[in-house]
């Protein structure tokens, strides 16, 4: 059970679906595939073949044979997957299409393969988290796609820890069954709910999930605090990051921009939902929700006690946007904090202006890559020593020109 205004939580990991009764297989849907994916599949089965018939030659380098070979996990037109894989299967390999500039031209790999945004949000939305993704480095990014997230570090493991502790001490966590998407995208209206009548009523709110039509894409994040300041008039929410060190020491300038990014996309986010920039036709048709689907009898009975009767979809978008329009803009001022993951400690903090123009700029930039309008980029040759630390760095060409690893390393 939760207090009054103690927001359900739900992540995905957590989430119950309903199984079907007496273990019946239900029936797999069909799925129609593009000509733009037929041509991908079409072009991967056809760069296999000419593998197969043109053996590679002893003199052909090992390095030179993992950076043109790739294996393809499935190809079924049933259920669509990803046309690359980074495993190492010595009985499949195929090379990847996306990836090979020696299969076919820039020009006309363009016009077969799908973008990154279609191919890997598709029905999802972009996250914030991938706008500072792709800001702190496109080519890590794209690999990531690709190839897989890296594991979690022990440093890591300790940030996401305490940000769970941060959450636990203004909110009480609670279990929902849901039985569809549409039970999904009520659960975060419902949290957004709860957790905005939490910030008037208290001043304070953690892990505040956010959807929004920003830059021509659909967009999604959490916000880790907003606060309400104290004894102003006409006060506007503050948003705050939190961020974690692993060691006892200020993070460099690039890291202090890419957390600046994900606060200012945050509050461009916030600000289109209490402007009520919402197009919930779009928001609909994009993640293939039903408006009039009778959300699961659990939810229905969470939103009676919470005061408002929510049978629908629909419903719950509408006392959402009820909610969003009784709340200010964001303040212009917003605040990471950086702690040390050793004893909490509070290392600093870093308090600046909100810039519209300069964070629109870089979701355009970022998305000129997710559209495949241009290729990722390389990070700055002066910004190489974000390098030590990435997983793809031995097959990285610009890995190569990073400088020797100083004992300062970022945490």
């Amino acid at each position: 059970m939760t207090e009054p205004r103690s927001p359900i939580n739900t992540p995905p990991e957590e989430v119950q679906t309903s199984q079907s009764p007496n273990n019946i297989v239900p029936e797999i849907p069909l799925e129609i595939i593009s000509e733009e994916e037929m041509a991908i599949i079409e072009a991967a089965f056809a760069a296999s073949r000419s593998l197969v018939k043109s053996p590679l030659r002893a003199s052909s380098s090992p390095a030179h044979f993992q950076n043109n070979v790739r294996s393809i996990q499935s190809i079924t037109l049933l259920s669509k997957r990803s046309l690359s894989s980074c495993s190492s299967q010595s009985d499949s390999l195929v090379v990847d299409v996306e990836d090979s500039g020696r299969l076919m031209s820039s020009q006309k790999r363009n016009r077969v393969v799908a973008s990154l945004l279609s191919r890997y949000r598709r029905k999802r939305g972009l996250a914030v988290t991938d706008i500072t993704a792709t800001e702190w480095c496109e080519k890590k990014m794209e690999y990531t796609l690709l190839c897989g997230k890296r594991e979690k570090t022990k440093a890591m493991e300790a940030g996401s820890s305490r940000h769970e502790e941060l959450e636990e001490e203004v909110i009480k966590k609670v279990k929902v069954r849901v039985d569809s998407a549409e039970d999904v995208w009520a659960l975060k209206f419902l949290n957004f709910i709860v957790g905005a009548n939490q910030l008037l009523f208290d001043g304070l709110t953690r892990e505040l999930p956010l959807v929004g039509f920003a830059e021509g894409v659909w967009m999604v994040g959490v916000i880790d605090e907003i606060r309400m300041p104290e004894g102003q008039s006409d006060s506007y929410p503050k948003l705050v990051d939190t961020k974690t060190r692993a060691t006892a020491s200020l993070p460099r300038e690039p890291q202090r921009r890419n957390g600046r990014l994900q606060l200012m996309c945050y509050k461009h986010l916030w600000d289109s939902l209490v402007a009520d920039d919402f197009p919930s036709r779009q928001f609909f048709e994009f993640f293939s929700l039903n408006p009039n689907h009778i959300l699961s009898a659990e939810i229905r009975e969470r939103t009676a006690k919470c005061g408002f009767a929510a049978e629908t979809l629909t419903d719950m978008l509408r006392y959402s946007r009820n909610t969003w329009c009784m709340l200010p803009p964001a303040h212009e001022q917003l605040l990471l904090r950086y702690e040390f993951q050793g004893d909490q400690s509070l290392l600093g903090e870093d308090q600046f202006e909100y810039d519209l123009d300069w964070v629109k700029g870089q979701i355009k930039c970022s998305l000129e890559v997710w559209r495949g309008e241009r290729e990722a980029s390389y990070t700055p040759e002066d910004e190489r020593w974000k390098c030590w630390s990435c997983k793809f760095a031995s097959e990285c060409p610009a890995s190569n020109s990073c400088s020797p690893r100083r004992k300062d390393t970022e945490g």
